[in-house]
């Protein structure tokens, strides 16, 4: 009889042969090990969560509207939380109706419903390069041409992208104007600008992903993409990074056709988003100032990211490079030529310090000399001790390198 595995493999659909699983999610489960500094995963930090706060709303919800809160409910979301949603919005300067918003679990599901709603096999989307791993898995499931474009410090190049967008069928392009993960950059005003007239001027749709838009270290907040093309622009936000990523609730803000047909991805993928999560959170926002909790993380983010830097330019060889964020939760590391991020990953992994190397942010690369760390999880004893375990890897590797020269 033949092994399981072998006769399971004639079964499995063309699309799941050809996305790997989560690099992140599988060197997370290392990095969580007792002893191990991490500065892998994209993850907010625990001690910030309101957790007061929260168990008043429990509370508030349970006495209120228990039933409603514990029922069944509509797949586009709890009404009141996207009306305050909406109103956020307006105080930002964007008019959105309520109705143009979907709840979705997580940005997660909302990358995958886009998926759903857009891509065709060997369809061609426009990605930053590098760019987010869990968008590049959940596209990769429809089997799309991924088109990268490099992004420089004032964000996606310009011409680059517009060439590809004068010749070929691009079906969207998916971009993070905002502290991108994985590289901390921030796109200018005017290259924002530039994207959206592109936009407008070739009927391109534009997927703007927007987790970390609202912790800027200096709370100086640049017009989004999608004020300046709203019609070409489907925006995505989360609660995840900003209240607790444990609800898993994100949601959509799109024009009226293409939530409609969101809608019914929605409801064929899991009826609705926790509704008792919904309302815990819709009952926290108004029942709390959330800039005030704003104000803790991001000060407190801003104080770990410049420990890091500072770290980073005592312990690391000048050769190293690194990008300077102004919010979010990570900075993007690039070795000198001729290093690898993964073999800096085996060597500082025996020393208990995890990162994730750049290769899983690029399309077809099977390694290269970038890596992502993440700032927001550890403190300044842990950042100071793990960029020191890191730096002596990297300059072993580094006179490694030139012995070999020499």
């Amino acid at each position: 009889m033949k092994n399981s595995e072998s006769v399971y493999q004639t079964k499995f659909s063309e699309r799941t042969k050809c996305v790997p699983r989560s690099f992140i999610r599988d060197i997370l489960q290392t990095a969580t090990s007792t002893g191990v500094i991490s500065f892998a995963g994209g993850l907010p930090n625990k001690e910030f969560f309101p957790v007061q706060e929260i168990k008043e709303s429990v509370n508030r919800v349970l006495l209120n509207s228990p039933h409603t809160a514990l029922q069944y409910s509509n797949s586009e979301g709890f009404l009141p939380l996207r009306e305050i949603l909406s109103s956020q919005y307006q105080t930002d300067g964007i008019e959105v109706s309520p109705k143009n918003i979907l709840i979705t679990s997580g940005s997660q599901q909302a990358l995958d419903l886009l998926g759903k709603v857009f891509i065709n096999t060997n369809d061609k989307i426009i990605i930053e390069e590098p760019s987010y791993l869990g968008a590049i898995q959940a596209f990769s499931m429809y089997r799309p041409e991924f088109l990268p474009v490099n992004l420089g410090n004032d964000g996606i190049n310009r011409e680059s992208f517009e060439f590809l967008v004068s010749v070929a069928d691009i079906k969207f392009a998916y971009l993070i104007p905002n502290f991108q993960n994985p590289s901390g950059i921030s796109y200018s005003a005017e290259r924002r600008k530039e994207i959206a007239e592109i936009a407008k001027q070739n009927n391109l749709l534009l997927i703007e992903d927007d987790p970390y838009g609202k912790i800027s270290f200096n709370n100086q907040r640049k017009k989004s993409i999608y004020s300046y093309a709203p019609q070409n622009t489907i925006l995505l936000g989360t609660f995840s990074k900003t209240v607790v990523p444990g609800f898993r609730l994100g949601w959509i803000v799109a024009p009226d056709a293409i939530i409609e047909k969101l809608l019914v991805a929605k409801q064929a993928a899991d009826l609705h988003t926790d509704i008792f999560a919904q309302h815990l959170v819709c009952d926290f926002l108004s029942n709390n100032k959330l800039e005030d909790h704003l104000i803790k993380i991001r000060r407190a983010y801003a104080l770990q990211a410049q420990e890091m830097m500072k770290s980073i330019r005592k312990f690391f060889p000048a050769e190293v490079q690194y990008t300077n964020p102004e919010g979010g939760m990570f900075l993007w590391m690039t070795l000198p030529d001729g290093l690898s991020s993964m073999e800096l990953f085996k060597k500082t992994m025996k020393k208990k310090v995890a990162f994730v190397p750049g290769t899983p942010f690029y399309i077809n690369r099977n390694d290269s000399n970038s890596l992502r760390l993440n700032f927001s999880c550890s403190n300044t004893d842990e950042i100071q001790e793990g960029i020191s375990r890191m730096a002596v890897c990297v300059n072993e590797m580094l006179e490694q390198a030139k012995a070999l020269i020499s």
